[in-house]
């Protein structure tokens, strides 16, 4: 559905657009992107890392929550993502929302049709959201977990996991590495 910069999409109406229709869609500078099917390994991965991020909020007794994917986070006036995951704190009280504002933690997983965008225009893009402390990329083929983090001065650290505990603070949870990857 190209269109022309007059008549590209906001996000208010990407997500009027979006609502009830079938798959999985971003948004991308103002054109609606369908994103496309997945591997069974990535599916995998993916209620993995929700699993264990799930677990980590309930274990630290923290008033966030976890969202699995579906949830659209608005990067600006004409592009938002759909994250494989994320945390929110606290917890969003309109349950009838498909936009989370205000996520600490997203967690996208690599395919190979994606790994570009993971890398690039998402990490600068979830970056560019205030509330965002944590970017996960997980590499499900290498079991590896690419950890991104809001450091000082606007610098954003960087480390390569591939088992042992990681500390996301805030919110102020733990977890391993190695339940972020199906077996």
């Amino acid at each position: 559905m190209p269109q022309s910069a007059e008549t590209a999409m906001d996000v208010d109406a990407f997500l009027v657009w979006a609502e009830g229709r079938p798959g999985r869609w971003e948004l991308r500078d103002g054109q609606p992107v369908m994103m496309a099917p997945e591997r069974a390994l990535h599916a995998l991965a993916k209620f993995a890392a929700q699993k264990a991020l799930d677990s980590a909020v309930q274990r630290a007794g923290l008033s966030c929550r976890m969202f699995p994917d579906g949830m659209t986070v608005r990067i600006n006036a004409r592009t938002a993502f759909e994250p494989d995951a994320l945390i929110v704190c606290p917890a969003p009280r309109d349950l009838n929302t498909m936009e989370i504002p205000n996520p600490v933690v997203v967690v996208e997983v690599l395919s190979p049709s994606t790994a570009a965008d993971d890398h690039g225009r998402k990490l600068d893009g979830y970056f560019s959201v205030a509330s965002v402390e944590h970017y996960l990329i997980l590499d499900a083929d290498r079991r590896v977990m690419i950890w991104h983090r809001r450091g000082q001065a606007g610098a954003i650290e960087t480390r390569v996991l591939r088992d042992g505990a990681i500390r996301l603070d805030p919110p102020g949870i733990e977890a391993q590495v190695e339940p972020f990857f199906a077996e």
